[in-house]
């Protein structure tokens, strides 16, 4: 799932700089490198592997404050025989330890300022609620749990020595994170869908512009234990980096960190496929023709997000697995019109148009740009050997977003491709049989007539054999045009 903090989508966080501003104040070494340390990692993030959110709109940053005061482990402690590099590593496990009494903090007060609330007042109902908290109540135990054992492996000198058997041992338990994440997609449409109605608008900003909150919206609480989930595998790097040759954790950091990272790639994976399954049930088929099975087919959501067509109507494209599918919301909430022929990613030809080129006549550059400007932030796409599906010139709203489609689109016309040829040769073995043949042999060829009209018929030496061949080499030259 790529690994953000706490903001489904994604980036990483910037945060401005005070440097030159603020006067330089003279601080202990042991606190000074404490502070280096924890700022280290509370800004710190990761991207997420696949699969990717939906693309949304760079907003200013807000003015609120919504970070905890932070206390680092130097802070506890008035002085200590140790070197720079366990200073540091013991700040880590630190931060480890207080992210996690955090969360339990964060958790419980989601439910009792929230949860418990809304359903006593009937601003939602009982199943609303369960659908859109999901399991949120059986996480606050198992992080109880977590906090509880590195607590008790502070000695009497606020010092954590062997940390690593215990992370390995208890990592294992966040399996209890696929169902949870999972269930957020449908969760957050539900929620938004809900905060159209004037009381359950009304409540959500009450709570918002209450200190308690920290001017943080539902939301951004519902999803703390997936951007928590997330962060583990970076304090563990952290306190690797940290800990000397032949100490206890050399060996099973390293472990530990394996476990982690497999656990949040299935939570990535099965929400990934969760989030593709909602939008495809969401599709409105207004032709027959339109339901390919490469949708069907299709697991997970390279993107999805908003770009204009060459009329300058808005539509929400979605780039799943095996085909791109342009929509128009329809009225009912998270249900989407599907406009056009879908086309299938193994035959997609895609086109950047250069910033200020018009394409197809006035009418491009006329929606974009009023017909003043130049044309910007542009491609376009088209498919091989469908009569039905005419190209589409499609614009993002800014340059950033332009190229994470181009870069998602490339993903998904080579991965698609290559998945076509192996599937051609799986299901036709005698297809690499063929693609071994001398053809200098009359006496072979003739042997293989039969076989040859079979393959004619199929259309799979061309979109299988050639395919798997050339992927590659299509792949440059898709690049050199762009």
């Amino acid at each position: 799932m790529e690994e953000p903090s706490n903001k489904r989508v994604k980036p990483v966080a910037k945060s401005n700089s005070l440097t030159g501003v603020i006067p330089q104040v003279k601080t202990p070494a042991l606190k000074r490198i404490g502070m280096s340390i924890s700022r280290s990692i509370s800004f710190r993030t990761e991207a997420r592997p696949l699969p990717p959110a939906p693309l949304r709109n760079r907003t200013k940053a807000s003015s609120f404050p919504r970070r905890r005061n932070s206390q680092c482990w130097s802070d506890t402690v008035e002085s200590h025989d140790l070197t720079a590099k366990e200073i540091k590593r013991q700040e880590v496990i630190y931060e480890l330890t207080q992210g996690e009494r955090q969360l339990i903090e964060d958790l419980s007060l989601v439910k009792k300022v929230y949860y418990e609330p809304m359903l006593k007042l009937d601003i939602l109902t009982e199943s609303e609620l369960g659908q859109i908290f999901g399991t949120l109540d059986s996480l606050i135990p198992l992080h109880e749990d977590l906090l509880s054992r590195l607590e008790r492996l502070r000695g009497s000198e606020k010092t954590v020595g062997e940390v690593g058997p215990t992370l390995r041992d208890w990592f294992p338990c966040l399996g209890a994170y696929i169902t949870y994440c999972c269930n957020q997609v449908g969760a957050k449409a539900l929620l938004d869908q809900k905060k159209q109605e004037k009381k359950v608008e009304e409540f959500l900003r009450l709570c918002q512009e209450s200190s308690f909150s920290r001017k943080l919206d539902l939301w951004n609480f519902l999803d703390l234990p997936r951007s928590r989930l997330v962060k583990y595998p970076l304090l563990l790097k952290e306190i690797q980096k940290c800990t000397p040759p032949e100490h206890p954790d050399e060996d099973t950091l390293p472990e530990a960190l394996e476990v982690i990272q497999d656990v949040v790639a299935e939570v990535n994976k099965k929400t990934g496929e969760a989030e593709c399954q909602f939008y495809r049930r969401g599709l409105h088929y207004l032709e027959e023709s339109q339901r390919l099975p490469e949708i069907q087919q299709s697991r997970f959501l390279y993107c999805h997000g908003e770009l204009k067509n060459n009329k300058g109507q808005r539509l929400h494209v979605f780039l799943f697995e095996l085909a791109l599918v342009l929509t128009r919301p329809a009225d009912s909430s998270h249900l989407f019109n599907v406009y056009r022929q879908p086309l299938p990613n193994a035959l997609l030809n895609l086109e950047e148009i250069p910033d200020g080129e018009a394409s197809g006549g006035g009418s491009f550059r006329g929606a974009f740009t009023g017909g003043n400007d130049k044309v910007k932030n542009c491609f376009r796409v088209s498919s091989r050997g469908r009569s039905k599906a005419h190209p589409y010139s499609l614009q993002a709203n800014d340059s950033f977003s332009k190229q994470q489609w181009i870069t998602c689109l490339r993903q998904a016309i080579v991965q698609s491709r290559d998945r076509t040829a192996q599937t051609s040769f799986h299901l036709e073995p005698a297809l690499r049989h063929i693609a071994d043949l001398n053809l200098s042999s009359d006496t072979e060829m003739a042997d293989h007539t039969k076989l040859c009209a079979r393959v004619d018929q199929l259309d799979l030496f061309k979109t299988g054999i050639y395919l798997r061949r050339c992927s590659f080499t299509n792949y440059v030259f898709l690049s050199s045009q762009l």
